[in-house]
């Protein structure tokens, strides 16, 4: 069952993943409008392991990073959404700008973002340094949250 853990819980956690032998993947971000991109994605990212974490940043990173409009939905409700998707095994909330600090805590084996972040990986080095692997997973033409919300916006009388 999924589960949504503070950021103790989750080091802790995946020290027992550790122990079981599971190859743990992490990826984050805002997952402010869940949409097939997304969820693609996320299915991408657990067939690399065992256990898939979903770090998303919390409503006052989403809005630092984008702007006072967003996020649509507060971090309870993304967090919920996302525990429901079955590539999902945990979720985690981080108020940091990027989240190495974080990924730098639960080390895991996989790292993913999606290959609009080639350019720059929060955490690289540290899940490097310790082993783990790296891997940018293509985006979905067509999906955009961003896109979408200037769309929807767009068709309004």
């Amino acid at each position: 069952m999924s589960k949504l853990y503070t950021r103790p819980q989750l080091v802790a956690q995946r020290q027992a993943w550790k122990a079981q032998g599971k190859k743990v993947v992490l990826t984050n971000g805002c997952y402010d409008i869940l949409h097939p991109g997304h969820i693609r994605t996320l299915d991408r990212a657990r067939s690399l392991g065992d256990v898939l974490i979903l770090a998303l940043n919390t409503d006052a990173s989403v809005e630092r990073i984008k702007g006072t409009t967003r996020p649509f939905f507060d971090e309870q409700t993304r967090a919920a959404l996302a525990l429901q998707l079955e590539a999902v095994d945990a979720v985690t909330l981080f108020d940091e700008d990027t989240p190495r600090e974080l990924i730098a805590a639960v080390l895991p084996d996989v790292l993913v973002k999606g290959a609009d972040w080639v350019h720059f990986v929060a955490g690289r080095e540290e899940v490097e340094a310790a082993g783990g692997v790296v891997h940018t997973l293509p985006l979905e033409p067509g999906f955009s949250t961003t896109d979408i919300a200037e769309q929807v916006l767009a068709a309004r009388p």
